[in-house]
């Protein structure tokens, strides 16, 4: 141990266990550690990841404390008077998706937080928790940095999305969330200024996290293309029936909230080789959302408001995302060894480079 910070030798635990409390949260010994759950029955977590990092945290010498958050936190009056309740520790760990919900919101005394999209056990001890994740900050940055320099991106998809363009100089980054995320599964988003094109709507439209509402989520029976032209969408177009269900979607939403429904915020694609869903998307739509995104054969756009992350996100299945005209993902596999600095990351972490060599590919569709 090195001025109490959590040091490998130390432990004898599992990677996930390195990667979440040493690398991620940064826990040090004696520390006060809150584990936030949500009620059992909402069927989102399961109640063995917490139970299994709890374990371990306390093996590690921190102090852990356990919560359940409320369900259905909807109004910024209840997010303010739970986040009250979080004064006093020194980390939170989220399994919980009020976590989400505080994402991109600086809250004055909260202590520092961590986001966990290891819905279950499975997830945090398999091939997704247990990713180096130093590794995976590396390969993030990277991507940050590569996507920022560029000249031209262009984003396409087996459907018929062709959409491209370029970071404006000298425009600001979107925010980052304020909350860590664990695993680390997507890069900075790339704001839609100085994009422009066609993005084709298939399978289904679905929230982002940032708020609860209903219907949370509509199927889409045919696709619908969004014209899209900067931070606008100008058209739908398809069948009829399709794209007023669309838009009258897009209307109900930013209704509720006082939203411009046609805002279109920002991008990003899923880094994460070990992330993937099983179960049928549809039949678990929200923790699909809340998790499937990190995969790389999924890219996703914030829409419908223009404080990140939008209420309305577009998954776009099996990406081609070029860099200067070098495919970094292609037909939704993520090549690291193409970006600047990539092979060097991969040499530095053998086993996350096992992970890309072959990743997982089940996304739930």
């Amino acid at each position: 141990m090195v001025d109490g910070l959590i040091e490998e030798k130390d432990t004898g635990l599992p990677p996930w266990a390195r990667n979440l409390l040493r690398d991620c949260v940064g826990g040090t010994r004696g520390e006060r550690l809150l584990i936030v759950t949500e009620p059992p029955a909402s069927g989102h977590y399961d109640t063995e990841a917490p139970r299994l990092v709890a374990e371990a945290a306390r093996r590690l010498g921190l102090r852990v404390y356990q919560t359940e958050a409320p369900p259905g936190l909807a109004e910024e009056a209840g997010l303010a008077d739970f986040v009250e309740g979080l004064r006093g520790f020194d980390h939170v760990i989220f399994f919980a998706r009020v976590g989400d919900q505080l994402r991109f919101t600086p809250r004055p005394g909260m202590p520092r937080a961590t986001m966990c999209y290891t819905l279950d056990r499975e997830m945090l001890d398999g091939p997704f928790g247990s990713a180096c994740h130093a590794g995976m900050v590396e390969l993030k940055e990277a991507i940050d940095a590569a996507l920022a320099a560029a000249r031209r991106v262009r984003v396409t998809c087996p459907r018929g999305t062709d959409y491209s363009g370029c970071v404006p100089a000298g425009m600001a980054a979107p925010a980052e969330v304020v909350l860590k995320r664990f695993p680390m599964v997507v890069p900075r988003p790339v704001p839609a200024d100085g994009f422009s094109g066609r993005v084709v709507l298939s399978r289904f439209l679905v929230g982002t996290g940032s708020r609860i509402y209903e219907p949370y989520w509509l199927p889409l029976d045919a696709d619908v293309v969004a014209l899209v032209s900067g931070n606008r969408i100008t058209a739908f177009e398809g069948p009829p029936d399709a794209v007023a269900a669309v838009r009258a979607h897009y209307l109900t939403v930013a209704g509720r909230f006082g939203l411009d429904p046609w805002h279109v915020h920002s991008w990003h694609a899923g880094i994460h080789p070990g992330c993937g869903f099983r179960e049928d998307a549809r039949r678990q739509i929200l923790r699909w959302a809340g998790s499937a995104f990190g995969n790389p054969r999924i890219l996703h756009f914030h829409t419908c408001g223009d404080q990140p992350p939008g209420e309305i996100s577009w998954n776009i299945i099996d990406p081609t995302v070029t860099i200067d005209g070098i495919a970094l993902w292609e037909d939704g596999r993520l090549h690291p060894e193409r970006l600047p600095g990539g092979p060097e990351i991969l040499a530095r972490h053998p086993r996350l480079a096992a992970q890309f060599a072959a990743p997982r590919t089940e996304i739930g569709l």
